[in-house]
């Protein structure tokens, strides 16, 4: 005999399936609720620092070369040929020393012809001296001779033996006589280069002589002289080379004193000041010094900035020595700050990882930066005495806020 089952009501089939889908959303709104997990780094691998309060210095840094005070180029006044170079680079030189000899027939027949102009200007100016003083000797005869007539005439005039006429014909005839020897005398002046005057045959002169010493102050230049004690930098020839007037021929430098030629970058060289104290490393040591010369030019995103060098050198400091110089701009007696951390720049926002209170996880916040220095950066916003920040390049994780130390 069969027994007949009853059927399972419905509903409880639903109440399971609603429990169910409920469970499975519980789970998956806490699931969600959970925090991803934190990429983990190395804490000994990270450069660490404290945000601090206290004096602060504000410095730029920069590169270049230790470059001599007091140079001296030699440059080729006329076209020439090298003859012979005596003299090599890192050479001591006196003013008289002979770096190298030159060769320039041209130049040579030049300073021939200008003698030879010099000597007859000379001799026509002499002729016409002569010349000149004979007519004015002429003129002062004549003109006593005048003075005598008109005498005798107003004499004779006197006792009645000369007409009136004849005593006008005398003093007109002394007057133009008196003014002819004047205009002479006014002659010999520009002659004898009088009262600043100067003559066309005292100029033509005047003019051969300066030509004939140019022409042998060139000659003089094909032997190549130092000019200056010192030591001999550069020495740009080869024995038969052709040269043009203004080709370099030596460079002379006395070794001291030194500068430094600095090269800071334009976004950091608009506070700097002539004055401002700067300390140079030659690698060897530092120096002391003073920003001398500012270029107002920017060249390749950088501005050259001249340091003076202070007190005792260190040993091996020569020209041409790479050397790094810190330029000190201000100094603020209290200010918040830290160690600079990478990419950090002046009055910019940065975000940087801030350490836990145990240390064991860092988050990211936003710090608004004041003023930057060398190593250091002026803190204004987003940080607290105390605090701790990664100073060291977090790029790998800029797609988290939070990072776990180990």
């Amino acid at each position: 005999m069969d027994i007949a089952i009853a059927p399972r009501p419905r509903r409880a089939r639903w109440i399971v399936a609603a429990s169910l889908g409920l469970g499975v959303l519980a789970l998956t709104l806490a699931l969600a609720r959970l925090k991803p997990a934190a990429p983990q780094a190395e804490r000994s691998s990270l450069l660490i620092d404290v945000v601090k309060r206290g004096a602060m210095v504000f410095q730029v840094r920069g590169t270049g070369t230790l470059v001599p005070v007091e140079v001296r180029m030699i440059t080729a006044q006329v076209p020439c040929k090298v003859e012979r170079i005596l003299l090599y680079p890192g050479t001591p030189v006196t003013e008289g020393s002979i770096i190298a000899e030159l060769s320039s027939p041209e130049l040579q027949q030049a300073a021939e012809d200008a003698l030879w102009q010099m000597r007859r200007a000379e001799a026509d100016y002499e002729v016409d001296h002569l010349n000149q003083q004979a007519t004015l000797n002429a003129a002062r005869a004549n003109t006593q001779e005048a003075q005598a007539v008109l005498l005798a005439a107003e004499r004779l005039r006197k006792e009645g033996l000369q007409s009136d006429l004849d005593v006008l014909r005398a003093r007109v005839k002394n007057e133009e006589v008196n003014g002819r020897m004047a205009a002479e005398e006014a002659r010999m002046k520009l002659f004898e280069n009088r009262a600043g005057q100067v003559g066309p045959a005292r100029a033509r002169l005047e003019q051969a002589k300066a030509l004939y010493a140019l022409k042998r102050e060139q000659v003089a230049s094909l032997k190549v002289r130092a000019g200056m004690a010192g030591i001999l930098q550069q020495v740009p020839l080869q024995v038969g080379q052709q040269l043009a007037p203004g080709a370099n021929l030596a460079k002379v430098a006395k070794p001291m004193p030194l500068k430094a030629e600095l090269k800071v970058s334009e976004t950091q060289a608009k506070d700097i000041l002539i004055g401002q104290p700067v300390e140079i490393d030659t690698r060897n040591g530092l120096v002391k010094g003073r920003v001398i010369r500012i270029d107002p030019a920017v060249l390749n995103g950088t501005v050259a900035v001249d340091a003076s060098m202070e007190g005792e050198m260190p040993k091996g400091v020569r020209p041409d020595l790479s050397v790094e110089g810190i330029v000190e701009l201000d100094r603020a007696a209290s200010a918040l700050f830290t160690g600079r951390p990478v990419q950090a720049q002046s009055f910019g926002s940065l975000s940087v990882f801030k350490l836990s209170p145990d240390g064991t996880e860092a988050t990211r916040v936003k710090v608004k930066l004041g003023r930057a220095s060398v190593s250091t950066v002026e803190i204004l916003e987003g940080l607290k005495e105390g605090d701790q920040i990664i100073l060291s390049d977090t790029s790998q994780y800029d797609a988290v806020d939070r990072i776990r130390l180990k």
